[in-house]
């Protein structure tokens, strides 16, 4: 597999488009449920264009972005501008550069399935205040239950180039537990879901990184494959990306 800090370089421009942000409830989940409060210190581990960080700032967060793809940093950076509490880190999950114990919630949204998942536990213990909790979110595509959902995973098995090794359903609730061990964690779900219309869909499906791009052999025939769906499927002009939201939390320490 590609080097993973570099698989969306060449992918920002759709991701900042298209990629779906995350639930409102989740910040008054966290609040009722593990303590956040705006005086919390977040760290945004692999925090790719900024779509999770965005969440903590409007709730008043300090947020450290922690981001080693360049591309996707400096999208973050720019779109981000405007909070003042925002700070960029040019850093792997596993080697933050943050100080000692200085950090109240570390959040990964879409992220800690390209994690070293025991070199990240222990950065992870390092920069966690006493009593600091770990949130691990994914906007997981729902795989099947309308008649373009089941197209759409159809022609990803056909024409995507390393779909089944690198989609995050292999990340399992059991493998969740065990990085969290000997600590328990607690998980939630939530609702989410995008309209498209052809447009949107085209660039949805880029933005992942197993979608083949205008050079690769596959390209041609997939986007037409998604032509196919869209047209079949659209109802006045627009599918329905849904997701389920997973989030899961708790502490290391």
């Amino acid at each position: 597999m590609s080097d993973p800090t570099q698989r969306f370089s060449n992918r920002v421009e759709n991701y900042v488009k298209y990629r779906p942000g995350y639930p409102p409830e989740i910040i008054s989940y966290l609040t009722e449920e593990a303590g956040l409060t705006p005086a919390a210190v977040v760290a945004d581990i692999g925090s790719g264009t900024g779509i999770l960080s965005e969440m903590f700032l409007q709730h008043g967060n300090r947020v450290y972005g922690v981001e080693p793809n360049p591309e996707m940093r400096a999208a973050a950076e720019r779109l981000l501008s405007d909070y003042a509490q925002f700070n960029s880190v040019a850093a792997p999950a596993e080697a933050t550069t943050l100080p000692d114990a200085s950090i109240d919630f570390i959040v990964a949204g879409q992220a800690f399935h390209w994690f070293e998942q025991d070199k990240a536990k222990l950065e992870f213990q390092r920069i966690l205040k006493p009593g600091g909790v770990v949130v691990l979110v994914w906007n997981s595509r729902l795989r099947a239950g309308t008649p373009f959902l089941d197209a759409y995973e159809a022609l990803l098995k056909v024409y995507a180039l390393d779909y089944r090794q690198v989609k995050e359903s292999n990340i399992t609730a059991e493998g969740i537990a065990a990085f969290f061990t000997p600590q328990a964690c607690t998980s939630a779900d939530f609702d989410n879901a995008q309209a498209f219309d052809f447009e949107g869909l085209r660039g949805r499906a880029l933005s992942s990184s197993y979608a083949p791009l205008p050079r690769h052999a596959n390209y041609g025939a997939f986007v037409q494959s998604l032509q196919a769906a869209f047209t079949q499927h659209q109802v006045e002009g627009q599918i329905e990306f849904k997701y389920e939201t997973r989030l899961y939390w708790g502490e290391l320490r």
